[in-house]
């Protein structure tokens, strides 16, 4: 290239050297706007809003290692995207909607021409990409297919269409010709509109040990982290002098309460531990030379030390009444075995990971909406706790959002607020010496579950599997769980900010809501376990002679119990089982698998294998491969499987009373009044057997 076409390529037909490339976002206080004429980078932290889990990079856009005319190229591209209302582009006939897309999307697309300048380079294709034909692009594409996922190549063609498209705003004439007309980019990459949710479930063998021991953190181990905290406060700020160091250090020697605190070897000294004197320095008040090893004065004081020591009067590190837990081995303990202040520090972002992982996993929020929860976020929303939190994803307008949460996650959020050294976010920084908001959210998830893993022998903690977890797992965990209680759909969609796109109907609702192959064992395991939990009290219930229920069902229940409980006997009597052991006839009880299924209106015995006198199947279609009854085809009054419980009676009263209500009601159509007659009827029926 010449210098005169070099000059050219770096001029621009539509906008001047000194425009602020940042026109369309609100700026941030003091922000210094790069200008378009900048030719190496445009860094917007700083300048414009950037979620706080995003690094630096995902706003900086680079420009530094492309060549005059890809540069300019590439200026221009983000200076449209990011100003689509600029007067230039409107000019020239390129009409874009009004809402600007992100600095960090800005980025990746800007990103994206350096692999296909790389390409044409390596192609030795013609230097102007106006010279390209269509199969150079379509050869390119292939190429990203093999390597990389749909959506990655989908984001590819898009660039690749734009620079057609924008080609009357671009100084260099873009592509004259769409390589794919009338091809939409998801259609080239073969990448669906709305695809498939990928994020995996964590599986349960990993969330309730995460979960639980993050609560433990939160709720055992934090006390102590914030005691320490506020005592190393209260040392640092003490002044160290040693006049009168020798009186100070007497009255503490003195002190039938003093214990000596301790650390643990260097990697210098022999296996063991030693008085901590720097620490205890700060506790006398006394400058850092006073127990100075080389001086007769300093080996005396540490003598006198040493005495106390081995008289046992010893703590590690900051505290000495930590709380005491049971570790892997049984022994008790305190939690941790040396909380000096290096220690310290580590344990404090320990515990704002572990409230960080309680609310991304109890709350279903969004990483950049946990990200933005603000230190004054905790309000009560129509009664209940709730955090409100801005909106960022997929809406300019930044709406402030309020997410139902329950105590425990509020006092997770309250205590990552207290160690917050940012003025104003709760999960940030926890040292006074980085008080910014950046740390990445996976590497604290990981940080966390190591650190659990590697001091289990002082915490007892459960260990936790090792794998990949990002904060999205937990909403989509979360999710997955609460799809098997009745009328929870409409829940979870309101948590996910779906519900104004018909929660039950919404795709991405519904597919965050799928089963997830690693807990339907675990969750029919708990189903099964809650069942025979509440036959075991129908069956204490009847042993101690209490009214268990009326119907033909409760007949055969109390049969079926009368013969656990002579086989009981019987082995009692046979030496075969101890007299006065109850887990005898539970034991009997489990083995017996009596068929029972609990419900709000009455319980149903029906056996799958024998359905013999279930009312719910009689003259019905049942679907192809369904086992038990039809739960809509109840009828509690007719049906010889069925139990009408003590607890259920005060249901059937309700009804009795509303439907005669209804009945009183002069003006009732006839066909009305006669289905109500039926229903109250059937409710009558019920009361009457309960009643004899």
């Amino acid at each position: 290239m010449t210098a005169a076409a070099a000059a050219s390529a770096r001029s621009s037909a539509l906008y001047r050297d000194g425009e602020p490339v940042i026109q369309s976002h609100p700026l941030l206080p003091g922000a210094v706007t790069p200008r378009f004429g900048d030719t190496d980078r445009w860094d917007l932290n700083g300048v414009v809003h950037n979620a706080p889990h995003h690094p630096a990079a995902a706003v900086r856009v680079l420009f530094h290692d492309l060549d005059p005319a890809w540069n300019l190229m590439a200026r221009e591209l983000a200076m449209l995207w990011l100003n689509p209302r600029h007067p230039a582009p409107l000019a020239a006939g390129v009409h874009l909607r009004d809402a600007p897309l992100s600095p960090m999307t800005v980025t990746q697309r800007v990103a994206l021409l350096r692999p296909l300048a790389a390409f044409g380079a390596e192609q030795r294709l013609p230097t102007n990409l106006r010279d390209w034909v269509d199969d150079d692009f379509k050869t390119y594409v292939q190429h990203l297919a093999a390597t990389y996922e749909p959506g990655s190549v989908c984001n590819h063609v898009h660039v690749i269409k734009a620079l057609h498209r924008f080609r009357a705003a671009l100084t260099c004439g873009g592509l004259p010709r769409d390589p794919w007309p009338g091809v939409s980019p998801n259609a080239v990459a073969n990448h669906p509109i709305v695809p498939a949710l990928r994020t995996p479930a964590i599986p349960p063998q990993t969330w309730f040990p995460l979960v639980r021991n993050c609560w433990t953190y939160i709720n055992v181990f934090a006390p102590d982290i914030q005691r320490a905290n506020a005592y190393w406060t209260d040392l640092k700020a003490r002044p160290g002098t040693d006049n009168g160091g020798d009186q100070r250090l007497r009255a503490w020697l003195d002190d039938p309460t003093t214990t000596v605190p301790m650390r643990p070897a260097k990697p210098s000294e022999p296996a063991g531990i030693f008085p901590n004197f720097a620490l205890l320095s700060r506790i006398i008040g006394v400058g850092p030379t006073f127990f100075q090893h080389g001086r007769p004065a300093g080996r005396r004081r540490r003598d006198a030390v040493a005495a106390l020591v081995a008289a046992g009067c010893t703590h590690a590190g900051l505290l000495p009444d930590l709380t005491e837990v049971t570790r892997p081995d049984g022994s008790r303990g305190p939690w941790h075995d040396n909380l000096g202040p290096t220690e310290l520090g580590l344990e404090q972002i320990m515990l704002r990971n572990a409230c960080f992982v309680f609310t991304a996993a109890l709350s279903m929020m969004r990483d950049s909406e946990l990200r933005m929860i603000s230190k004054d976020a905790l309000v009560e929303h129509y009664g209940s706790p709730a955090v409100k939190s801005t909106k960022h994803k997929l809406d300019p307008a930044l709406p402030v959002k309020h997410w139902w949460i329950t105590p425990p996650v509020a006092h997770a959020i309250e205590l990552a607020g207290q160690l917050s050294q940012h003025e104003s976010l709760t999960f940030a920084a926890v040292s006074s010496q980085r008080s910014g908001h950046r740390f990445a959210s996976i590497t604290a998830i990981g940080q966390f579950i190591d650190h659990i893993n590697r001091r289990r022998h002082a915490t007892g903690l459960e260990a936790i599997p090792d794998g990949s977890i990002t904060p999205h797992m937990f909403r989509r965990t979360m999710a997955m769980l609460t799809r098997d209680f009745p009328g929870s759909e409409i829940a979870v969609g309101m948590q996910l900010k779906h519900v104004t796109t018909r929660a039950l109907a919404n795709r991405v609702t519904s597919s965050y809501m799928d089963n997830d192959p690693s807990w339907a064992r675990h969750l029919e395991t708990a189903i099964a376990d809650r069942r025979f939990d509440r036959l075991i009290e129908l069956f204490d219930a009847d042993t101690t002679g209490d009214h268990i229920g009326i119907g033909p069902g409760a007949d055969r229940m109390r049969e079926a119990f009368s013969t656990v409980r002579a086989q009981a006997d019987q082995l009692r009597a046979t030496g075969q089982a101890r007299r006065g052991d109850i887990r005898v006839e539970h034991d009997l009880l489990r083995r017996t698998r009596i068929s029972i299924r609990f419900g709000k209106l009455n319980h149903c015995t029906m056996s799958d294998d024998d359905p013999t006198g279930a009312k719910c199947l009689e003259d019905a279609i049942t679907p192809d491969g369904h086992r038990g009854p039809l739960l809509d085809r109840c009828q509690p009054g007719r049906c010889a499987n069925s139990i009408i419980a003590p607890e259920h009676i005060p249901i059937w009263t309700a009804e009795q009373s509303s439907l005669h209500r209804m009945l009183d009601t002069s003006k009732l159509a006839p066909n009305r009044r006669r289905s109500i007659e039926a229903q109250l009827n059937e409710v009558n029926r019920v009361i009457d057997r309960s009643i004899q």
